[in-house]
């Protein structure tokens, strides 16, 4: 017999109550879906908490209640997945009430010159592949939208303005996820335009009327100029604009002249956007 009982029963709780916790935070993202800004680790803490608030009032209010006696069980248990739900609803209804994008109608009103359709930003659609490729492309757009004025990049949708999903995406991932899709979409951001600019864009993943999850960027207005800078060498560095409805790379003249036209001091402030001829670059 162990010397002291409790101390190996709580050993033995805590991992039980980790794994349950994590569990309802799988079943949270289950129910609320795209809806749910909770990342999974955040419900499952929110989970433990839950259950050691169930286990703190069973030892306050009843006596000689042992860890696995049913109405500790029942205490934890229940503590932790309401602590879960509520905080679940909770974001959920932050997101759903800071959210003022209709994607339906988004994607009925088509493309324009501040709206893209992607239908994947790493799937190669034709080769049926993981493909870097398109990693670039949805890059290069978010460039454009950052120094020309905002815009919004809709993943999942083809040029249509079919909902299709970010399926294939996510199976690209070790954990497929919107956590983690978002996670990697930052970090892509980072090493090809910079931390600064990585940081500008709002994420937001939402469901179609179809239940396709889409994802969603909304890049506002750049302060400064942002560049796309190719990872492989690390030094050739373009200018992306929106040209109408189609993003093009400026060529060192055009791009010295855009960026002295549109910020204060050549890098500063944002000026209103000048109108630009449909001339010079190339399609993005």
């Amino acid at each position: 017999m162990p010397y002291n009982p409790e101390l190996v029963q709580f050993a033995i709780g805590l991992p039980i109550v980790v794994l349950i916790s994590y569990l309802f935070a799988l079943v949270m993202r289950r129910i609320f879906g795209a809806r749910l800004s909770l990342p999974i680790a955040a419900a499952t803490l929110t989970a433990v908490l839950g259950a050691a608030v169930g286990l703190f009032l069973a030892g306050w209010f009843f006596e000689d209640r042992g860890i696995w006696t049913l109405t500790t069980l029942l205490l934890a248990l229940g503590g932790g997945f309401a602590f879960t739900l509520i905080a679940s609803s909770l974001f959920a209804g932050l997101r759903r009430g800071s959210r003022d994008i209709d994607i339906d109608a988004m994607l009925a009103a088509g493309e324009s010159d501040e709206v893209e359709f992607k239908e994947t930003a790493r799937w190669n659609v034709r080769e049926q592949r993981k493909d870097g490729r398109m990693e670039l492309v949805i890059a290069k757009t978010i460039a454009a939208f950052l120094n020309s004025g905002g815009g919004t990049v809709v993943i999942g949708a083809n040029d249509d303005g079919d909902a299709l999903g970010i399926s294939r995406d996510l199976g690209t991932l070790r954990v497929p996820d919107v956590d983690r899709y978002e996670l990697w979409l930052r970090d892509l951001l980072s090493t090809l335009l910079g931390r600064n600019a990585a940081a500008l864009p709002h994420v937001r993943f939402l469901e179609a009327a179809n239940g396709e999850t889409l994802c969603v960027i909304v890049c506002p207005q750049s302060p400064r100029p942002v560049y796309l800078t190719h990872a492989k060498d690390g030094a050739s560095t373009e200018l992306w604009v929106r040209v109408g409805n189609s993003t093009r790379s400026f060529a060192v003249d055009e791009a010295v002249e855009y960026v002295a036209r549109n910020w204060s001091g050549g890098a500063g402030r944002w000026r209103p956007r000048v109108p630009l001829r449909d001339e010079g670059g190339a399609h993005g």
